[in-house]
């Protein structure tokens, strides 16, 4: 970008001269910052960035944006400032944007998508937790520039939070994979997360809305384009083991290297966004059929001896069920490592309890599986299991300890639980062992 559509785009007050038909790059960190970079300083409840404007100019940023009067470039707030830049970049490149969000499934859906367009066009994708504000404006200054489809993971904490990143990537396509109760704690129901997550189509300039069949999106979302609903219960499945999956779905054969009906159900998204974008069936075979799990979705590695499924990336009472239901219906031999599941507010005791007695009644569960839960509201996932062996433990360290000295290496370990537990370090510690 130059100077002068640093200026036009966010409307900025020159403080001090410069030289407006200058190249830049944006940088909001001076710890990479680069000579002849543009510094954009950007504030959080324990930094403020505009501290180290002078450390900017020292290490050749050729000017700074401010709120005050130590910069080059005066704007209000300069996190609105950094939206109005990527918003500008957005709408110079030759792309389309398709959005997604959704309680659960939103980055696994977002691969799926990519794997899928990928097969026809250059495609940039969200990293990993780039997904609030800042990470939306990484992700679309970091777009080649011959992109030619941006896949954007939406997350949020609170009401008004989708809006704003649909206002400043004007998505072509939006997603909603399902609406769970994910943050139920900050937003008191199922009805304000589903609000929450509609507000992805406020600031929509294509024409289609794809999303999971469920009845309160559907009187939620206010659209007025085309609407595309899909479900599981379209689906035939014609073969599933626990890296496999084989279905059927508008009357074609489509083949994934992952098992769980919930991974097949998200691919269906991916299915429908490839058909709006012109791809052929053969092309979104080919896509899906690439697709792989990244790091804590469905990630088998081995540690220790043992065989690991971790899908520990996070965790919510939706995707633990079906996380279960995968298991107890495609595995013998299996032990549940099972941890807290955060942000459920008031009602976070009950919600693990259900999830304890959904595991109990569940018809699929082998007496002789083993059920393990660590931290404080796991506990009551484990205290309503009677059906199988139960244990829990407090910490990571106890349960490696069982695990080493009580569980047979013929057994394969599935961990599930909230980011924040760092079910990581089960396999970390499990490798620790001598073999």
């Amino acid at each position: 970008m130059k100077i002068k559509d640093l200026i036009d785009a966010t409307g900025a007050k020159v403080l001090k001269e410069i030289n407006e038909e200058l190249d830049v790059s944006i940088s909001t960190d001076t710890r990479t910052i680069k000579p002849g970079d543009f510094y954009l300083p950007l504030k959080g409840v324990s930094f403020d960035g505009e501290k180290f404007i002078d450390e900017a100019l020292k290490k050749g940023a050729v000017g700074a944006f401010c709120t005050g009067d130590n910069g080059t470039l005066r704007v209000e707030d300069t996190l609105e400032a950094y939206l109005k830049l990527a918003n500008w970049r957005r709408n110079r490149l030759n792309l389309k944007v398709v959005a997604i969000t959704g309680s659960s499934g939103k980055t696994t859906t977002k691969e799926l998508v990519a794997s899928v367009l990928g097969e026809k066009f250059k495609v940039f994708k969200t990293p990993l937790n780039h997904n609030n504000e800042v990470g939306l404006c990484q992700t679309i200054f970091s777009a080649p520039d011959d992109t030619e489809i941006l896949i954007l993971e939406m997350g949020m904490r609170g009401l008004g939070e989708i809006e704003l990143l649909s206002k400043y990537s004007e998505p072509d396509i939006t997603i909603i994979t399902n609406v769970g109760t994910a943050h139920i704690g900050r937003l008191g129901s199922r009805e304000n997360i589903a609000k929450a997550k509609c507000e992805i189509v406020k600031y929509q300039r294509g024409n289609v809305f794809i999303a999971k069949n469920d009845e309160l999106i559907k009187k939620t979302v206010d659209f007025s384009g085309e609407k595309i609903f899909y479900s599981i219960e379209d689906v035939k499945i014609l073969e599933e083991r626990a890296d496999y999956s084989k279905f059927e779905y508008m009357g074609n054969i489509y083949e994934l290297n992952v098992g769980g009906e919930y991974n097949i159900e998200n691919s269906l998204s991916a299915i429908r966004t490839g058909l709006e974008l012109g791809l052929t069936v053969q092309e979104i075979q080919a896509g899906l059929k690439k697709y792989s799990p990244i790091e804590k979705r469905w990630e088998a590695v081995t540690a220790g001896g043992y065989r690991v499924i971790n899908d520990s990336y996070n965790a919510n009472p939706e995707s633990m069920r079906a996380f279960v239901d995968t298991v107890l219906g495609l595995y013998r031999d299996y032990v549940l490592v099972l941890g807290d599941m955060g942000e459920l507010g008031v009602n976070e005791v009950q919600y693990h309890r259900e999830l304890g007695k959904y595991i109990n009644n569940h018809s699929n569960l082998d007496k002789n599986a083993v059920v393990l839960s660590i931290g404080q509201l796991a506990k009551n996932i484990t205290d309503e299991i009677t059906v199988c062996k139960a244990v829990h433990f407090e910490n990571i360290e106890q349960s490696v300890d069982y695990i080493e000295n009580s569980i047979g290496k013929e057994m394969t370990l599935f961990l599930k639980a909230s980011r924040s537990m760092k079910f990581e370090n089960i396999i970390k510690e499990l490798n620790s062992f001598k073999q």
